[in-house]
């Protein structure tokens, strides 16, 4: 069973995600950077969803680049959860996959949409 780890601070949003994918995957979640990378250390997943603004309004930017800098974690796919490309005015889907800038391999905006959210997490597993 592919694995998935949810880095997200709203509680509500990662139960959301988490029961959007428990019936395919097994399903780990932290509630910050810092909690992520040490759920990371024992638990190696195939796919991370990774919320944009936790601790830090770009906490969520600096988590993906030191992962994809870092030789044991760098293969993992990312997934960028995110409601800044309407608050910062950031343009996603021209950034998505710019290896120094959004190394992320896809996104979605917030609010979670159940099916198109899943159809990404499949896109990205197989």
């Amino acid at each position: 069973m592919k694995k998935i780890l949810i880095v997200d601070d709203d509680a509500d949003l990662r139960q959301v995600m988490q029961t959007i994918l428990t019936e395919h995957y097994e399903v780990k979640e932290a509630e910050s950077k810092e909690e992520g990378f040490k759920v990371l250390e024992s638990y190696k997943p195939d796919l991370m969803i990774l919320d944009v603004m936790m601790e830090t309004k770009s906490s969520g930017f600096e988590m993906c680049r030191e992962i994809k800098n870092n030789p044991e974690l760098k293969n993992i796919k990312i997934l960028m959860l995110t409601s800044v490309d309407s608050e910062l005015n950031i343009d996603f889907q021209s950034e998505v996959g710019d290896k120094d800038w959004l190394p992320v391999d896809d996104y979605i905006v917030k609010p979670v949409q159940p099916k198109p959210f899943l159809e990404k997490v499949e896109k990205l597993l197989n």
